[in-house]
């Protein structure tokens, strides 16, 4: 069964919730998930996800983090590479690297390592024209 998520999304369309890691639970090797995914509890290792990860206040997880858009309101330590944005959120504490396109800090939020602002996946494909006429005297 999938959950919608309204939450953050400015185009009006739902992510699909596929699970969560809990409080109390503990996992170490490679996660790989689809949709929007919750950790509340303990990883160490690779997480991979091709929309949102959502690491709660109670997540603590060391490695490295390859995702669309990351939220984090618990403890990160490692690298971080998003191709949309990364968001620390007041009770957040990331220690280690981003690289993304986006990096958002809340007020409260704590960012200890190295920020590399790449370039969108969507911005690089693309150009923008801007059409400057003289104005004649």
């Amino acid at each position: 069964m999938a959950w919608k998520w309204s939450g953050g999304s400015k185009d009006n369309s739902h992510e699909e919730w596929t699970g969560f890691i809990d409080r109390g639970v503990s996992l170490e090797g490679t996660l790989q998930v689809t949709g929007t995914f919750r950790v509340d509890g303990n990883i160490k290792g690779n997480v991979i996800s091709e929309q949102t990860l959502v690491l709660g206040e109670g997540a603590k997880v060391e490695g490295q983090i390859e995702g669309n858009r990351v939220v984090i309101s618990g403890r990160f330590d490692g690298v971080i590479f998003a191709k949309g944005r990364v968001e620390i959120q007041a009770k957040g504490v990331v220690t280690g690297e981003v690289h993304s396109p986006c990096l958002v800090i809340d007020p409260g939020g704590i960012f200890d390592g190295r920020c590399h602002m790449l370039g969108s996946s969507d911005s690089s494909t693309s150009s923008v024209t801007i059409p400057i006429r003289a104005v004649s005297q």
